[in-house]
């Protein structure tokens, strides 16, 4: 990239350090493994699903072409974060370069922001499926879906690039010690020699509509969805309706819950070792959770793994 390129020419630092979770010595092994092993569902959990919705056709509606797309960003963004966070347990240092440091800085923003864009895609596409059913399939149309799609990438490209063009023009100190386990705005922030007045200001904006449309889109669509729930009379229908939108309100909770706290508290709320901990909800545990949420509480997903077992490798 070559806004990256010129922000390292700029910066007298060219590599930072990052500290990683714990200094502890004795909780390095554990952490490690206990961390490797949920990259490792993550990365089953998220490629299976792919596969899952790839393979079977029945699957390949509106919900589950947003699903597929959050599989992806999910497996994706914690790619960006999980390996080299795993070097900081068994390293002494675990360096990272000025350009390492902010392409991952960028490619982990525009995962993120991705993400909370195609929940609120996926809360308009339970709108449409209960509110209006009898013209859900115009609604969600293929090229409604391409075209939410590409303003949910879109948005995490813009927002990325915000972020990361503020970043690089600032010149950091000779202390490049970044007190997290990744390249994050508010840890590398605290590094810079210059001031960091509009930086914040972009966070505090670029962020805010980065949560708030989302937020504003997904608590709009429920609002509406209850109230047609509601409306219901028979048992078996409400309890099919609710049944369709509570994997996708577990996931909203604690995605924008734990992001939320992360980025909107000021600094001095919010010290750098707790946000560490809110940090690892949204990189680690949301993209472990995402697939095992839709999966076990989804009666057409366990249909379609069931059957894709049960196929013989050459029938």
């Amino acid at each position: 990239m070559p806004l990256i390129r010129m922000g390292a020419e700029n910066s007298s630092v060219t590599e930072f350090i990052l500290a990683g979770l714990t200094n502890q010595p004795g909780l390095q092994i554990p952490l490690f493994f206990l961390f490797l092993g949920f990259y490792v569902v993550t990365v089953v959990g998220n490629l299976g699903l792919i596969t899952l919705i790839g393979l079977n056709s029945h699957l390949h509606t509106p919900m589950y072409f947003f699903l597929f797309n959050l599989s992806f960003i999910d497996f994706c963004y914690s790619t960006v974060i999980t390996p080299k966070m795993l070097m900081s347990f068994v390293l002494r240092q675990n360096i990272i370069s000025y350009a390492g440091c902010m392409t991952q800085l960028f490619f982990f923003l525009f995962f993120v922001v991705s993400e909370s864009f195609i929940l609120s895609a996926m809360a308009y596409d339970r709108y449409a499926a209960i509110c209006n059913p009898l013209v859900y399939t115009a609604t969600m149309s293929p090229q409604v879906c391409l075209l939410l799609l590409l303003g949910v990438y879109v948005m995490g490209f813009a927002g990325a690039m915000a972020h990361t063009a503020c970043m690089v023009r600032l010149n950091f100190c000779a202390n490049n010690l970044v007190n997290h386990y990744m390249c994050d705005i508010l840890p590398l922030l605290e590094r810079s020699c210059t001031s960091t007045y509009v930086n914040e200001l972009v966070v505090f904006v670029v962020v805010g509509i980065d949560i708030g449309v989302p937020t504003v889109t997904i608590f709009i669509s429920y609002a509406v969805i209850l109230s047609s729930i509601l409306r219901i009379h028979s048992t078996e229908g409400r309890s099919k309706a609710f049944s369709t939108c509570s994997s996708h309100i577990i996931a909203v909770s604690l995605f924008f819950g734990s992001g939320a706290f992360m980025y909107l508290k000021p600094s001095s709320l919010l010290p750098m070792n707790q946000g560490k901990v809110s940090s690892l909800f949204y990189t680690i545990v949301v993209p472990m959770l995402n697939p095992l949420i839709y999966s076990l509480r989804n009666k057409d997903v366990k249909v379609a793994l069931k059957k894709t077992l049960s196929k013989k490798p050459f029938s």
